[in-house]
């Protein structure tokens, strides 16, 4: 999402801006050459492919894989009262979701220099759509772990879309305007996580039985089970059936990018950029940013419908959870005007402090004031991604994609932070005293923020 939304991360050292990464787990790949086909035209001595209608599909896959992401949201507390699941266990569905892309990033990258972005869009989409189809024997079989496993598949279709989308969507016009497009983009992603919880909310969490798995045993708990999963079973066929026609347009166009081609070398190379201090620091911060933004998105409803929070049902905590998703989103827009004349590290770390504080105060007090600030933590949230990216990458030149490579893999902070969450709320028996870890996160990237304000060493040296 960019347009303006976001700073520009970084200048490589001949001065070409480096492209910007989506705010919400991003993945790079970056060819060392523009594709061109049929319909290409050059430009400012760098070829672009004119597909206007290319551009459509890949924001709707920004959309897409933007709300199947924040959808975690909505089926953690589902699973977690159907398999009758603490705190710890229900989490291990973000784990699942993110270990994708530690496991994925790597061999989808090598894929997608092998058989090119189109067709590697179409792998992507296709294992997106079998992770869908996973949740009906999952819901047949009434089995937490057949569950994590069709959410592992599905995140690896994303893990691979996203190693397609954001150089693809820079190749689809002219360079000058590569930023804008990414930032249009982009905004579809946080669209995506901002409408999909509450569509989600209605479809899964609206149809929780009265009877609770609790109290059943033996065949009438599996026949619950069976019966209550039908709802996220729906709402994932339904998804199975958008992602393969999407995937059908894909496949139609895979032959309008003939001449692509893609940077050779070892792509593990790239972590030995995690020798470099700012960087090591700033690659630790994007794991515990994605592990305290997914750990606070992943509790919010179970948060909320504490009696002594705001005592709501499923479903209306549910809609609550757009709220958070969608303060990112419009905290792009403040935090682009307050980027331009304020230091980006002085503002992360003002951001992450205020996370802290939100989060302090949602843990020592009640009703609306606990409830809402802790979902204005997505507010907080807005700028920290893109910025640790930034400051994280200052200085790197030619290495910038390895770098936002490397940023990619951290992202398995999703996996980790999490369940480590849960955890703690399961040992003290409070939601409040969990937040502590996701607190503690930010704390860091309120370290890294202060550590970064001043410009990275030789960063207009030629970086080797």
């Amino acid at each position: 999402m960019h347009l303006d939304i976001v700073p520009i991360l970084g200048k490589t050292a001949e001065g070409a801006a480096f492209d910007r990464i989506p705010e919400r787990y991003p993945m790079a790949l970056a060819p060392s050459a523009a594709s061109s086909t049929d319909p290409a035209t050059v430009e400012g001595g760098g070829e672009h492919i004119d597909a206007p209608e290319l551009r459509l599909f890949v924001m709707a896959l920004f959309f897409i894989f933007g709300g199947i992401t924040s959808l975690n949201d909505v089926i953690i507390p589902k699973l977690k009262e159907l398999f009758t699941l603490n705190y710890m266990q229900a989490m291990l569905v973000q784990s699942a979701f993110f270990a994708a892309y530690f496991i994925v990033s790597v061999p989808g990258a090598l894929l997608v220099k092998k058989i090119g972005y189109m067709r590697g869009a179409v792998v992507g989409l296709l294992l997106m759509m079998a992770g869908c189809l996973l949740f009906i024997p999952a819901s047949a079989s009434a089995t937490f772990g057949v569950f994590l496993l069709a959410l592992f598949v599905l995140a690896s279709g994303v893990t691979v879309v996203q190693v397609v989308t954001n150089p693809l969507i820079s190749l689809l016009g002219p360079a000058k305007s590569a930023h804008s497009r990414l930032t249009f983009a982009q905004a579809f992603n946080s669209l995506g996580t901002t409408i999909f919880p509450y569509v989600g909310a209605i479809i899964i969490l609206g149809s929780l039985a009265t009877v609770s798995a609790d109290q059943l045993s033996g065949a009438a708990l599996d026949a619950y089970r069976v019966a209550e999963t039908q709802a996220v079973v729906r709402a994932y066929i339904g998804l199975a059936i958008a992602l393969l026609v999407i995937a059908g347009v894909v496949w139609f166009n895979r032959n309008r990018l003939k001449g692509e081609r893609h940077e050779t070398g070892s792509v593990l190379a790239s972590f030995d950029l995690l020798k470099r201090p700012r960087f090591a620091f700033g690659a630790a911060c994007i794991f515990v940013y994605v592990g305290a933004e997914v750990a606070i998105g992943s509790l919010i409803v179970n948060y909320v419908k504490q009696a002594h929070v705001l005592g709501l049902d499923d479903q209306s905590a549910g809609k609550l959870i757009p709220i958070y998703w969608g303060g990112a989103l419009l905290g792009r827009f403040i935090g682009s005007a307050v980027l331009r004349m304020i230091s980006p590290g002085k503002v992360l770390a003002f951001n992450a402090v205020g996370a802290i504080a939100l989060i302090l105060i949602s843990a020592n007090t009640t009703g609306t004031v606990a409830g809402y600030s802790l979902l204005a933590i997505g507010l907080m949230n807005s700028i920290m991604f893109p910025t640790i990216f930034s400051l994280a990458c200052e200085g790197l030149g030619k290495r910038a994609a390895d770098g936002s490579g490397v940023i990619c893999v951290a992202i398995v902070g999703g996996a980790v932070i999490p369940p480590l969450t849960g955890q703690l709320a399961d040992m003290s028996g409070s939601l409040a005293f969990a937040l502590l870890l996701p607190a503690l996160c930010y704390a860091i990237i309120a370290g890294f923020g202060i550590y970064a304000r001043r410009p990275a060493a030789g960063v207009a040296e030629k970086a080797t």
